[in-house]
């Protein structure tokens, strides 16, 4: 059994359909209940949820409050190659893109290392493009048995693994993975990932199950927005992520909301999700989920961040670069997409501090 047998059961049409037929009754109904089921979450990011947002907001800063305190946690990714076999649409790592491609070596690695922790920071995301062949699971774990002993926890991503390869990452450190389905809409997605190995979607979508099996500690989900409508994506992405804390419930679990970016090689939404949709979603997310994690990075504006902290995110990046070697080594290789909120570690701590919260540099479930 995997992901893919609930998956299944489900219709985007069906489930677009039903989204969009949400009234305003309904939306009332449900802000009436304690508990919030994933009927309810397809209520909460429907349209006509859009006139209770302050509503929702009040409520998820409540939740937030109660379970994580006045914490923020901080992290920083660190891109080790945007070397990549795929072709993906939407990113400036695309095997199809003429650009000059790098790979850190281990005193580059230990130099960006040793950047990143000088601004403080005790968790780190490692970040490749998906080359098999140069940034394996033998790279991986070399660089994790590099750096392992400079930080708490190390979390990846990269390409999809098999059960296995997780497992020989785990006894090497690794904490976390990230692994976006990018799309759950199957003709969308195969027209966005032509070729390479990232575009057999089932293997994708077994992803977690296989890190679930693994005994990863942590998992982290999340959908592109503006390859499909992001209602639905949302609402697959949500009971991915049920499903997943019901059948590895051992496991730690966080949720992503990234936008498409600028990028070489460029590509418009199909579907714009606007400020205040992703206000709507972020607070929807809370209301279902506790628990979760919710993060937010630099792809978002200075403004928006400043003001959306505070609705239940409880993680947020700061300072990134997004090609390998940003921060040290090569400032001039190409990076994967262009960041929006540019402000220094210390800009971001102090911009937290004033909104009454405590910085927090390790992760939330550390061990």
């Amino acid at each position: 059994m995997s992901f893919k047998h609930t998956f299944e059961k489900y219709d985007w049409s069906t489930l677009e359909k039903e989204i969009y037929e949400v009234t305003g009754q309904d939306v009332e109904k449900v802000l009436l209940k304690d508990k919030i089921t994933l009927e309810d979450f397809k209520t909460l990011i429907s349209p006509a949820a859009k006139p209770f947002i302050e509503q929702m907001a009040q409520r998820s800063h409540a939740i937030t409050k109660k379970r994580f305190g006045n914490t923020m946690q901080m992290y920083i990714p660190m891109y080790l190659s945007n070397e990549c076999q795929n072709i993906c649409t939407y990113c400036g790592f695309s095997m199809d893109n003429r650009i000059r491609r790098k790979t850190l070596s281990d005193a580059e690695i230990l130099k960006e290392v040793a950047h990143i922790k000088k601004l403080g920071y005790d968790h780190i995301l490692l970040v490749t493009g998906e080359a098999n062949r140069t940034v394996g699971v033998p790279y991986i774990k070399h660089a994790i048995d590099l750096i392992r002993s400079q930080f708490s926890n190390i979390s990846i991503e990269v390409q999809p693994l098999d059960q296995d390869e997780y497992e020989t990452l785990i006894k090497s450190g690794l904490y976390a993975v990230l692994v976006y389905q990018e799309t759950y809409h199957k003709a969308t997605y195969k027209t966005h990932h032509p070729k390479g190995r990232k575009s057999n979607f089932d293997y994708r979508l077994d992803t977690p199950d296989r890190l679930g099996k693994s005994g990863i500690h942590k998992i982290g989900l999340g959908a592109l927005f503006g390859l499909e409508d992001w209602r639905v994506d949302s609402f697959y992405t949500a009971l991915h992520l049920k499903y997943l804390q019901k059948t590895y419930w051992k496991t730690k679990y966080s949720m992503s909301f990234p936008r498409l970016r600028p990028h070489q090689g460029g590509l418009d939404p199909k579907v714009e999700m606007t400020d205040t949709d992703l206000v709507q979603l972020i607070c929807a997310y809370r209301l279902l989920d506790e628990d979760v994690e919710l993060s937010l990075s630099t792809r978002e504006s200075e403004i928006f961040r400043n003001h959306c902290i505070h609705l239940g995110i409880t993680s947020i990046s700061a300072e990134s670069r997004t090609n390998p070697g940003g921060y040290s080594v090569a400032p001039e290789s190409l990076e994967q997409f262009e960041i929006s909120d540019d402000r220094t570690t210390e800009q971001i701590k102090q911009m937290i501090q004033s909104q009454g919260y405590e910085v927090v540099w390790k992760d939330w479930f550390s061990k």
